[in-house]
């Protein structure tokens, strides 16, 4: 889809938590056509644009969900939410991205996600579970401790109400209540860590990664040693912070672990 400028409408700024916020937007249906995984971006002012992950799929109603950390202690994410609490009208450009869900694989879904990166991955998942109810989805969601998983209850109902849905919350600092519940596991670390110690295969999977780049490329080293089809990995990061390879060989996870160790 090429970029599009446009002007929608703020229709609700609801709080999610102290640090999280959700924005629902409107325009044209036409207009706001996207893929499930694209971005958009926001302007501040003539000069300065932000990049959002969209967190619906499109369905033609000409809404747009967005999921906005709260910093503070940033300049723009205190513009950005002082914008938002007074403007009727925001400038957009849309679509951006080309890690989007693939429509013509049935494979299963490994989805990670960090933060605010399960707004991209919620989009996915509402636009395979419509394609196919029983398409095979485990999401895993990373944050520093659980409030931050600042929409739990939905993946919570996908794994409840489809039966390929698995739900992995991951917290960094142990919960006062268990994770643990109807298609839903709990675990506690590091994202990359967490991977690495349940996953045993992860050939014949399409996997989608939304974070830092420090995130995704640790969850990728992980990854490359359980059978990951270097094909069928996808992340906004790699447009934005290449490597080289974007995934290793085991081979030379091996010999960097030997000139680590």
């Amino acid at each position: 889809m090429t970029a599009r400028t446009l002007t929608c409408l703020v229709d609700e700024v609801e709080n999610l938590t102290p640090d999280v916020f959700r924005v629902s937007l409107a325009g044209r249906a036409e207009a706001v056509a996207h893929a499930p995984g694209q971005y958009l971006e926001l302007q501040l002012d003539d000069d300065t644009w932000v990049p959002f992950s969209i967190a619906n799929a499109h369905r033609g109603d000409g809404l747009i969900e967005l999921h906005i950390q709260h910093w503070p202690e940033r300049e723009n994410s205190a513009r950005l939410r002082e914008l938002m609490q007074e403007a009727r009208r925001l400038t957009l450009r849309l679509p951006g991205g080309d890690c989007v869900l693939d429509p013509e694989s049935r494979r299963p879904l490994l989805l990670v996600a960090a933060g605010t990166g399960f707004a991209q991955m919620k989009a996915i998942v509402e636009a395979a579970l419509v394609a196919d109810p029983n398409r095979e989805i485990d999401l895993w969601w990373a944050a520093r401790e659980r409030r931050d998983l600042y929409l739990e209850r939905l993946p919570r109902e996908w794994a409840a109400q489809y039966p390929g849905v698995r739900f992995h919350a991951i917290s960094e600092i142990p919960p006062e209540e268990p994770f643990d519940g109807d298609g839903v596991s709990g675990h506690l670390g590091r994202v990359d860590a967490v991977l690495g110690s349940t996953l045993r295969n992860v050939a014949g999977h399409d996997v989608y990664l939304s974070g830092s780049p420090g995130m995704v490329y640790a969850c990728i080293d992980v990854l490359a040693s359980l059978g990951l089809d270097a094909s069928r990995v996808f992340s906004d990061v790699f447009a934005y912070a290449p490597r080289d390879p974007l995934v290793p060989t085991v081979g030379s996870l091996v010999k960097q672990r030997e000139a680590s160790s």
